[in-house]
């Protein structure tokens, strides 16, 4: 299954206490928990380009997987990581955070980030 396509969050769980713990102020907690962010995955064999966009907030990611690549995370900061993939899963590890994106089924996409005991979790839906 690819995940190539235009995916609209339906569902999130933990949004707060998890945004607090990776240092985000306030103000953009507020701002950004009631936005239905929108991602877009291109998928060429191993090649991703991943854009998500959140109000204003444009992030894109470009990687191939098992090969480092520099990845901007939820914060703005520029890191070095790999992604691998095992079937219908992509995971990273960005500072401490374990990130899951899983294709649940063609229209489902599930991402989930855990620190330390807090687990973050997107659900979005194929547009």
């Amino acid at each position: 299954m690819s995940f190539s396509g235009k995916y609209q969050l339906e569902t999130q769980e933990n949004f707060e206490p998890f945004m607090k713990a990776i240092g985000l102020p306030d103000d953009l907690i507020q701002k950004g928990k009631d936005i239905k962010s929108i991602s877009e995955i291109e998928e060429t064999g191993d090649n991703f380009k991943v854009t998500v966009t959140t109000g204003t907030k444009v992030l894109v990611n470009i990687f191939t997987i098992g090969q480092e690549a520099e990845l901007e995370t939820v914060t703005g900061e520029k890191v070095k990581a790999v992604v691998e993939r095992e079937g219908n899963k992509l995971k990273v590890c960005l500072k401490g955070i374990v990130s899951v994106t899983e294709l649940v089924d063609g229209n489902t996409i599930v991402n989930t980030m855990t620190l330390g005991g807090i687990v973050y979790k997107r659900t979005s839906k194929r547009m």
